[in-house]
């Protein structure tokens, strides 16, 4: 069988005393593009083409950041409290762990509060258009991350016998699972269920409502998380016997169904 997709065998870049996580690099990379393209698109909604994209994201990027470790750690806490776990090992992202739930609830909060902020300073349009300026961009960064998954080897999905398995070192393979070399490549679905969201958004968003674009991104994310979700076998918190994201995914989903059946208006 021809494995598409073999784990890398480096999960770091040293260029003399330095030394770059592949993992950062990859959500580095994804929040400068979701920045160009957000400011991009904004700047077409703003009077005079007037953007404060870059400014909100200083507050933004480090409070989502948080918020999706805070995610992470909350949601695993036996990896850093547990028998085995060591709690200083909850401030390594570089090591890979950030829950994208907590990530864009905090990171949304902390650009609306600085959103409104800047807007008694300069006329701005409502948050409802800046967050459907951001959402494509956003998905596109959550594309380029799921790649630094892939370089950590984790995140992984079911066994599977097929040309785009993943191959998965033995080191990184969940307890059960020593005896299966390949597994299904969650990081890559993700990845390009997040680019064909951003793509359909980019070429039919126009015609929504304010709010609807980022709206349709979270229900549209949450439908392709719920599938992907089910189907990863890394070690995760459940209710009920079902993964604790599978939940949120639903729950989510529906709420953002909701918000986007009702047509947000635009707030001042």
């Amino acid at each position: 069988m021809v494995i598409a997709f073999p784990t890398p065998t480096y999960s770091v870049l040293e260029i003399g005393p330095l030394t770059l996580h592949y993992y950062a690099l990859c959500i580095i990379t994804g929040i400068a593009v979701a920045i160009w393209l957000g400011d991009k698109r904004f700047r077409a909604q703003a009077v005079n083409g007037q953007s404060v994209v870059s400014e909100v994201a200083i507050t933004a990027v480090p409070v989502g950041i948080i918020g999706g470790r805070l995610y992470h750690v909350v949601s695993s806490p036996e990896a850093y409290f547990g028998t085995n776990g060591n709690p200083l090992d909850a401030i390594k992202i570089w090591e890979g762990g950030l829950g994208i739930w907590g990530a864009i609830s905090l990171g949304l909060l902390g650009a609306y509060f600085r959103y409104r902020a800047l807007s008694r300073k300069v006329e701005l349009p409502s948050f409802s258009v800046f967050a459907d300026a951001l959402a494509p961009g956003v998905l596109v960064a959550q594309a380029i991350g799921r790649f630094g998954n892939w370089f950590n080897g984790e995140l992984f999905g079911r066994p599977l016998d097929t040309w785009w398995a993943l191959d998965v070192p033995s080191k990184y393979r969940p307890f059960g699972y020593a005896q299966f070399e390949s597994f299904h490549p969650t990081f890559l679905y993700e990845a390009l269920w997040c680019t064909m969201i951003a793509v359909v958004l980019l070429a039919f968003g126009k015609g929504l409502r304010a709010g609807q674009v980022f709206a349709a991104y979270v229900f549209a994310y949450c439908l392709g998380r719920f599938f992907i979700e089910i189907i990863r076998i890394d070690t995760a918190n459940t209710i009920a016997g079902v993964r604790v994201n599978v939940w949120v995914s639903l729950f989510v989903g529906t709420a953002s169904l909701l918000v986007f059946a009702r047509g947000t208006r635009k707030i001042t």
